[in-house]
């Protein structure tokens, strides 16, 4: 099968398609044909060699934490009505809170029978596989946001994937969000999404410009920039609110003063505050799923590639020009 490989730790030009042979199901696990890989961003760090205290990876290795496609083998212990069932998935290695990325960019990838989630009626793999992630962690971190009707809202990364779906579930709940983003693409996406305003944060001083929107700041914040970003964030939420740190995009999570936010009353919780309790993670992808076929959510998949062009698709999101999700489109060959 054809499989991409980081053959070293570098820039996107480490990326290889290589022949490697098909992986065998193991107890608990059922063999994918991969029609959609999910591209991270934590792919594009890992690639370049970060994170090797939390994530010891040792190239060569495939990278690529989702996957959607099409059960095609069941190992030992696997209920065999699997086979033959669009589904969407964790890689076998990967998991929340856990667990490396990788085993994804591949026409076939192992998953773990537990982690599997029948694709919906109404929901194509390329949307099943963009809410992976964003669909489920956009979710849990709204519900545990408590937004209120006729609020303020702060959203940064608002043109990513998970900022988007952040922006529609704010937007129906009544409130008003202020998108925070870089460039007129990604800020005309907001606006179409339901943002009452947009900011451009490479623009100095544009967390003020979000206390002058709100008057006075934001309930709630919901951060997916971190780095420097999110601490100009933290300072625009309001007296009281609540800030939710649950990206790096700039790199790494929020770097701001947590003390004075909290002399404010703000709440200031990261991702891990949020995931670490009882969630039944299957419930929140069904719900996901069911929230897009129902018409009330629209996944952004802003830009796809195929399995050749896998450095590009690291490009994209590395210059910060990738608008949504962005996948890879693979489609094995059986």
């Amino acid at each position: 099968m054809r499989a991409v490989q980081v053959k070293e730790f570098g820039g996107p030009e480490v990326l290889e398609v290589r022949e490697v042979p098909v992986p065998r199901p193991g107890r608990g696990e059922v063999l994918i044909a991969v029609e959609v890989a999910d591209v991270m961003f934590l792919d594009t760090r890992l690639r370049s060699g970060w994170g090797q205290d939390f994530f010891p990876l040792s190239p060569p290795y495939v990278p690529g934490g989702a996957i959607g496609g099409v059960v095609t083998d069941a190992g030992a212990g696997v209920d065999p009505g699997w086979v033959g069932t669009r589904v969407v998935s964790q890689t076998a290695s990967s998991g929340i809170g856990g667990g490396v990325p990788t085993g994804g960019y591949a026409e076939f990838a192992l998953a773990k029978a537990e982690t599997l989630i029948e694709i919906a009626e109404g929901v194509s793999t390329q949307q099943a596989v963009a809410l992976a992630h964003d669909g489920r962690t956009g979710l849990v971190v709204f519900d545990r946001a408590a937004v209120r009707p006729d609020s303020w809202v702060l959203i940064t990364a608002a043109g990513g994937g998970l900022g988007t779906l952040l922006t529609q579930l704010s937007v129906r709940a009544g409130a008003k969000v202020v998108a925070a983003a870089r460039g007129a693409d990604k800020l005309a996406l907001a606006t179409r999404l339901g943002a009452s305003a947009v900011v451009d944060y490479s623009v100095d001083g544009w967390e003020r410009q979000v206390g002058e929107i709100t008057g006075g700041g934001a309930a709630v914040v919901f951060d997916g920039a971190g780095g420097t970003l999110g601490g100009q964030a933290l300072s625009a939420a309001a007296d009281g609110g609540i800030f939710l740190g649950y990206g790096s995009a700039a790199g790494e999570f929020m770097t701001g003063d947590a003390e004075s936010a909290a002399a404010r009353g703000v709440t200031v919780l990261g991702l891990f505050d949020v995931v670490s309790g009882p969630i039944d993670w299957s419930a929140v992808a069904h719900r996901a799923q069911a929230e897009v076929a129902a018409g009330r959510l629209e996944v952004i998949v802003g830009q796809t590639f195929p399995l050749d062009h896998v450095d590009q698709a690291h490009t994209s999101i590395e210059n910060r020009s990738a608008l949504g999700r962005t996948l890879l489109t693979i489609g094995a060959r059986l």
